[in-house]
């Protein structure tokens, strides 16, 4: 199969910022106590934006800096589960304001946190299949319309945002090799769906999401590292979802990854879902710490339950 780099990188915040100091206004909680749990400081939440802003401004940041035209991109998907409306699919609504070509697969994808992995993934088989080479990559949340804001267990962690990226498919380039998984489970993480009969927030068992995350990020590490033939010395970048800084750190440890060759930037923004692998991206390639010819290993998991990873290049 062709493979797939990355050729360009966007994204797009809210205006709206919720701090922990706000957060102890409201209930029983301080900063030091969010901090030292989970690393977060401050996250983005949605005033006047919708879901679809959000996406728009993030690829066309990514569009630009791959300098690409909408005309050229064979597919576009829209990893997320927090659209503005099941239908039409946030793709579709990024596919207009865009003026995305006609001919073209545009869908949504729900992978919840693991989300931007999987629709890579999908990616890069559609555009083994498709005449145009390029294909439109975005993940995006507006986490806090489902988050009970009385709920301290959940709403100091997540955050809303947006992550685009560009990628070409070219038929000398290898694979990204993706690793990706499920186990069904409807406890530890659950949205309920329209005509439930429930509130519609968010729930989270979050010991046991921890325990799960240690075990599978490192279980994706060892996979994709095992499939590309290669060991952590060979990767230039670890790309790892931003859920928890604790789990980052476990895996650091582990696999006795050097600060240069890793990023956490949940301090700013919280969980970001399926946002949160292309939010880090955007920001490595704008400071330059990532660029043409680098290789990173990304690495995600989330609700489902859902775990994945790949290796990924930039063109």
């Amino acid at each position: 199969m062709n493979g797939i780099k990355l050729r360009g990188t966007g994204r797009a915040v809210p205006t709206g910022v919720v701090t922990n100091d706000d957060l102890a206004r409201r209930m029983d909680t301080s900063d030091e106590w969010i901090t030292s749990r989970t690393g977060i400081k401050r996250r983005y939440r949605c005033a006047a934006e919708t879901h679809t802003d959000l996406c728009v401004r993030a690829a066309k940041a990514a569009l630009e800096r791959a300098g690409v035209s909408p005309a050229d991109i064979g597919a576009c998907i829209v990893a997320t589960v927090t659209p503005d409306t099941v239908v039409p699919s946030a793709a579709c609504m990024l596919q207009r304001e865009l003026g995305l070509p006609q001919d073209i697969p545009c869908f949504d994808l729900n992978a919840a946190c693991t989300g931007f992995v999987y629709a890579l993934h999908t990616m890069e088989c559609l555009l083994n299949a498709s005449p145009r080479r390029f294909g439109l990559v975005v993940g995006a949340e507006a986490l806090s319309r489902i988050v009970d804001w009385t709920d301290r267990s959940t709403c100091i962690l997540f955050g809303d945002g947006a992550g685009a990226a560009v990628v070409e498919c070219r038929e000398d380039w290898p694979s990204i090799g993706a690793v990706l998984g499920s186990r069904g489970d409807d406890e530890l993480l659950r949205l309920p769906g329209l005509g439930m009969g429930e509130a519609n927030f968010l729930s989270m068992e979050g010991t046991k999401v921890f325990k799960f995350a240690v075990e599978a990020v490192p279980a994706c590490i060892d996979a994709v590292l095992d499939k590309a033939g290669m060991t952590a010395e060979d990767v230039d970048f670890f790309v790892f979802h931003q859920a928890n800084a604790r789990i980052i750190d476990l895996a650091v440890r582990k696999y006795r990854i050097p600060p240069e060759k890793y990023y956490k930037n949940i301090e700013n923004y919280g969980n970001t879902a399926a946002a949160s692998v292309p939010l880090v991206l955007s920001e490595l390639e704008e400071q330059g710490r990532i660029g043409p010819g680098s290789r990173m290993l990304v690495v995600a998991f989330g609700g489902g339950l859902t775990w994945g990873g790949a290796m990924i290049e930039f063109a």
